[in-house]
């Protein structure tokens, strides 16, 4: 627990840890107090220097109160929407300061007191408005952390070419796995121009047996510091409707081939002492999934799988990560069996994949999925598998029901 928390701290400079702690004691303690303690007769809030008092404030104060949530949320994981955000409210706030004094107080005394105000929030606002390079990721950063190779499976479409993109515009070579050699080659092609970086192709069935065998051999001569096992499908229908060889194909390349991929290539990163492992997983596995049940138990497998090996891993130089999507707009619904439905951008997803790695070991892509995600755990586990089948039911054809 101690190496977590130096872990944690040392993400950021001492002042900025400061902000943090302020953050959290605003959201959990200052401002729930404010809001239904606080007598309405005496409440008062700031805006820009001007006070809104009585019912008024009460009505502002939400507001407040998601800032310095967001502001918790945005230093905890140092998100780069941060910047400029941070220092402009730090900057409001600091004229604000001086406008407080020269309206409330007056004269050269409110003067005196708004300067005493303006001038460490404005110190503090050009601090945060140079801290740009600590929010996000820095161009490069994860090749210098990892190495000079990835490995992406499943990255013929979808979730996996965008890892690859991604990948290679931060100048890491790529060896792309899939089954379908002529968009793996497309896609290198596509890598190799536009960012100057190597790449692989190796057109390989995970779930076939020998898959993983060939595979390990193809890039036996390759330093892989980046691991993304992406590939996998979902199949949507009754459980008695299904087909078994279909979902046992599912389990192995869903949770059979991470664990083997993973096993052959981990040993590696130990002995370099750096590396990176990416487990696609998915919303599903947060919860029973009526219509979509060995999908979902494969996605929990994963989930749990990642999570561990980020406790196992820490301190090696090796960070492991879980990626949980929600519907995205790929060829997964359409390979699943789904009714088409609104989904996110896979390389949002991927964005919010790499911002997270190193930092935590799981993430939800886009904050309606975090919601509901998490919501799930506070509902009975019947309530939870009956309102999942109701929203499969939707996304299922008639015919598999």
């Amino acid at each position: 627990m101690s190496t977590w928390i130096r872990e944690v701290l040392g993400r950021r400079p001492g002042w900025m840890n400061a902000l943090l702690a302020f953050c959290i004691f605003m959201t959990f303690v200052f401002m729930p107090w404010d809001m239904f303690v606080k007598p309405v007769a005496a409440d008062q809030e700031a805006w820009f220097g001007l006070l809104a008092r009585g019912w008024l404030a009460k009505a502002t104060e939400p507001i407040h109160w998601a800032i310095y949530a967001a502001g918790m949320y945005g230093f905890w994981r140092m998100r780069r929407w941060m910047w400029p955000w941070a220092a402009l409210y730090a900057a409001q706030v600091a004229i604000g300061m001086l406008v407080w004094g020269m309206v409330y107080v007056g004269g050269v005394k409110g003067l005196f007191q708004g300067l005493l105000g303006f001038v460490p929030l404005a110190a503090l606002a050009v601090a945060l408005w140079r801290s740009r390079d600590r929010f996000g990721r820095r161009p490069g950063a994860l090749r210098t952390r990892y190495g000079d190779w990835a490995l992406v499976t499943g990255a013929s479409a979808g979730i996996g070419a965008d890892f690859a993109r991604a990948l290679a515009r931060e100048g890491l070579s790529c060896a792309l796995v899939a089954r379908r050699e002529d968009r793996l080659k497309a896609l290198a092609t596509e890598l190799e121009r536009d960012h100057h970086v190597q790449t692989r192709v190796l057109p390989i069935d995970l779930a076939a047996p020998g898959g993983i065998d060939r595979l390990v051999e193809r890039v036996a001569d390759l330093p892989v510091g980046v691991l993304v096992n992406n590939a996998g499908f979902g199949y949507a229908g009754r459980f008695d409707k299904q087909d078994t060889i279909r979902l046992e194909e599912m389990v192995r390349l869903n949770c059979i081939a991470p664990v083997a991929l993973t096993g052959r290539l981990l040993p590696g990163m130990r002995q370099r002492g750096r590396g990176a492992i990416i487990i696609v997983g998915s919303v599903a596995g947060r919860q029973p999934l009526p219509l979509h049940g060995v999908y979902s138990a494969t996605k929990a497998f994963d989930l749990l799988l990642g999570e561990s090996l980020w406790a196992e891993l820490r301190g090696s130089g090796i960070d492991a990560l879980v990626l949980e999507p929600g519907p995205t707009t790929t060829e997964f619904q359409a390979v699943a069996g789904e009714l088409a439905h609104a989904g996110e951008p896979s390389s949002q997803v991927v964005e919010a994949a790499l911002d997270a790695l190193g930092h935590q070991p799981s993430v939800v892509s886009g904050w309606l999925n975090w919601i509901g995600a998490n919501a799930i755990r506070l509902a009975p586990r019947s309530l939870a598998a009956l309102g999942a089948g109701q929203v499969m039911q939707q996304n299922t054809p008639v015919e598999m029901r």
